[in-house]
């Protein structure tokens, strides 16, 4: 299956994490082979950090942990949809989703609060996913 990803220059893949409970969509990352494999295989999201260049296991720092249900790759190949049981939250802002900011015409609205501290999940002020 790995075969028929068409991981892009950089060997690597957008991975869209949605929640099978509800159908939030929970965030994006990026997967490099050896992280779509690794999840396909174990059941644990895993994804490539592009920031730290090495794999990022959802939740091994924060506890916020992802559940792989289904894994739909799209019709070109170059995207993954994960369907996930989140456990906490997804963002590393402590909201449950990552896209909470609505863009209006006046200006960018919050949807929703963070549900957790950032310092609770990582123990300082601003984590790198």
């Amino acid at each position: 299956m790995l075969d028929d990803v068409a991981f892009d220059a950089d060997g690597l893949i957008a991975a869209i994490a949605q929640s099978a409970e509800d159908g939030t969509v929970l965030m994006l990352a990026w997967m490099n082979r050896e992280a779509l494999a690794e999840t396909l295989s174990t059941g644990k999201v895993c994804y490539y950090s592009r920031s730290r260049g090495k794999l990022w296991r959802k939740g091994e720092t924060s506890g916020q942990r992802q559940e792989l249900v289904s894994a739909r790759l799209d019709c070109d190949g170059d995207a993954v949809l994960l369907l996930v049981r989140q456990t906490g939250v997804a963002c590393h802002t402590g909201r449950l989703s990552c896209f909470y900011r609505e863009m209006r015409p006046d200006g960018f609205r919050d949807t929703e609060a963070p549900r957790v501290s950032p310092d609770e999940l990582y123990g300082r002020k601003t984590p790198t996913p």
